[in-house]
């Protein structure tokens, strides 16, 4: 799966596509890692939460313009992540 990001394709793999589909859903709603993990592991996964960490690490990387300063993915701290409501 691929999105546009400055008329540039980025391919994103399948995990990172719905984490960013399910935050972009809701611009400015927090995501626990948990549920984030519930939608994109189903609830029948038994993984770690921090592994969503790593997803959305990977997806600023290629998204984020600078991803040490993410403008789209924010961090809400003690609770999880929200796509930035512009």
């Amino acid at each position: 799966r691929s999105v546009k990001v400055a008329d540039n394709a980025i391919d994103l793999t399948p995990s990172e596509f719905d984490i960013l589909a399910t935050l972009m859903a809701s611009p400015g709603r927090a995501y626990s890692r948990l549920d984030l993990l519930d939608r994109v592991q189903g609830t029948a996964y038994e993984g770690y939460e921090r592994t969503i960490d790593v997803h959305v690490r990977n997806l600023r990387t290629k998204i984020e313009p600078d991803p040490r300063n993410p403008r789209y993915i924010e961090t809400v701290y003690g609770v999880g992540y929200r796509f930035a409501s512009e």
